[in-house]
């Protein structure tokens, strides 16, 4: 294998990874998802969300793919963006616009998480954490149990395999509590929701189905009547929970940082919000209006991917583009933050630049670049929450930034600490202000 060419061995105590740095060669990966498992990712996060990652293709895959897919349909993102995502991000500036009459500094990070958090448990569950507001046992049980999946990745021997030390080692004991927090409430919301269903007689009967009381996932799930057992639906239900809003969080935090320190892209992404919006909160149909802040957060998606690396293991003998062979096994690593990174990929690679991405143009994806921006994945396995996430973190930039002005504080050094997703080390501290010379808020 070469040292610095676009494929190289990486041993990382007893495992040894085939990292690639290659669109062509991630393409291939990821387009044959026959030939590749999640392997490590399903090893590791197994304890938490079942045997939903692990499963690559047949019939299973395709009847939770099946289930899923139709509820994130055009009618049910237009009202979870109106009745969820404008009204979280509204609770937020309100908390924000306390912290900026005093000049008290806020760890933009945290706000985030709690922010997507309530997004996801409002719109998944129908179901509100309220985490802007008040700890809960269910938020400190998500944390912790993304922290145990982010430590599992990186053991150098995997004793949590073992019942033995899993019973008596205090970081298992830990994690197995949390995780039992986390599925028992899931449990609860899923049967409460059950019961609604059946004693209504509820049952899909239009292509674009949503239930005026509650447009929740869940509640389409429950009335589609779709073969997935309880356990499967609690798995995949609990993937969007705690996956789904950790990365969404990370999206907001970066694109903030990188608009704080390039003042002529935050001037510009407000001018945008101030001539579509009005004063007023974006709709559903705003959202395709706001073209250079979407290309603010796929510029933040480009040099902050969450996740920041893709695993796969061969299940069987294969050729890589290049000649390159690996044998059935084999874990493949590929790196989208250097893919993302890479001078030979992308001109002025490290630096953020918005204007990349043509504002006339569809929004960039692994199929129209050819898998040089790969932030969701690709391929048929390819992440389905990716438009849920992007006009989530569109709504919510729109409305912080249309109200609100953010600078760093000074003297703080913002470093990377990578896992699931690319987290500041310390957080990101921020001074909030009114935001002057904005049109009034309608």
């Amino acid at each position: 294998m070469e040292e610095n060419g676009p494929i190289y061995r990486l041993a990382a105590g007893p495992r040894d990874f085939v990292v690639v740095s290659d669109p062509a060669i991630a393409k291939h990966v990821l387009r044959n998802y026959g030939k590749y498992a999640k392997g490590l990712v399903a090893e590791v996060s197994e304890f938490l969300f079942g045997s939903g990652f692990a499963i690559a293709e047949g019939p299973l895959w395709t009847a939770r793919r099946r289930a899923v897919v139709p509820s994130l349909h055009k009618k049910y993102l237009s009202i979870i963006v109106d009745r969820v995502f404008c009204r979280c991000a509204e609770r937020l500036v309100e908390k924000l616009q306390d912290a900026a009459s005093d000049g008290t500094a806020v760890n933009m990070e945290a706000k985030f998480c709690q922010l997507t958090l309530d997004v996801i448990g409002l719109s998944v569950f129908n179901y509100n954490f309220d985490s802007l507001t008040a700890d809960s046992p269910v938020i400190d049980a998500v944390y912790t149990a993304l922290k145990e999946a982010e430590a599992r990745s990186t053991d150098i021997l995997p004793y949590w395999k073992a019942s033995r030390p899993c019973a008596i080692i205090p970081r298992q004991i830990k994690a197995e509590k949390a995780v039992t927090v986390i599925r028992e409430t899931v449990e609860e919301l899923i049967t409460k929701c059950k019961i609604i269903v059946e004693s209504e007689g509820e049952k899909i009967d239009q292509e674009e189905y949503v239930n005026d009381t509650d447009p929740s996932i869940l509640r389409f799930l429950l009335a589609s009547r779709e073969e997935v057992s309880s356990v499967q639906l609690r798995d995949d239900l609990l993937s969007m929970l705690v996956a789904g809003h950790e990365t969404t969080g990370s999206v907001l935090t970066w694109t903030l940082y990188l608009l704080s320190k390039d003042k002529s892209s935050l001037r510009k992404a407000q001018e945008e919000l101030d001539e579509v919006l009005q004063g007023r909160r974006p709709s559903f149909d705003d959202i395709p209006k706001l073209k250079f802040l979407t290309c603010c957060i796929n510029e933040s998606l480009r040099l902050y991917p969450h996740p920041p690396v893709l695993i796969r293991r061969a299940t069987m003998p294969d050729v890589l583009p290049g000649n390159y062979k690996v044998n059935a096994g084999q874990d493949i690593m590929i790196s989208v933050y250097n893919i993302h990174h890479s001078s030979q990929v992308w001109d002025r690679a490290e630096e953020f630049l918005p204007e990349r991405f043509d504002t006339g143009g569809p929004l960039p994806n692994e199929t129209n670049t050819d898998f040089r921006f790969i932030p969701f994945s690709g391929g048929p396995r390819k992440c389905v929450g990716d438009q849920f996430a992007m006009l989530e973190a569109i709504v919510a930039l729109a409305i912080c930034l249309q109200r609100l002005d953010f600078e760093l504080v000074p003297n703080q050094t913002i470093n990377m600490t990578t896992g699931a997703t690319i987290h500041t080390t310390n957080g990101l501290y921020m001074r909030v202000r009114q935001r002057e010379n904005a049109p009034a808020i309608a």
